[in-house]
């Protein structure tokens, strides 16, 4: 009988990247927080991280439209938009490596 061993490395790919670019943003609203729509956006984010979501990247996209709209019409702190737009960057990389047929 085989065991399956752990592997000892990992593969960085574009979807550990946008993994770590959705926890970034979550952090820098939960550390600005309160805020006027801190809330609403914590609960965009959540959503926006959640397995259905990560199964269905054209629904992570239009949760993280909504996300950008909210931030575009609201005072948020420099740091949220920033992080907003790198999710926003990763995405797209996301798609590219996808319609590459690549690895993502």
């Amino acid at each position: 009988m085989t065991f399956y061993t752990e592997p000892t490395y990992y593969m960085k790919t574009a979807l550990s990247d946008l993994q770590g670019a959705w926890q970034n943003l979550r952090d820098a609203v939960v550390e600005a927080h309160p805020f006027a729509e801190s809330g609403r956006l914590l609960f965009h984010i959540d959503e926006g991280m959640s397995w259905e979501n990560v199964r269905d990247l054209d629904s992570m996209r239009k949760t993280l439209v909504l996300i950008r709209n909210i931030t575009a019409q609201s005072q948020v702190p420099d740091q949220v938009s920033e992080w907003v737009e790198m999710v926003w960057e990763t995405l797209e990389k996301v798609f590219a490596a996808v319609a590459k047929g690549g690895v993502i």
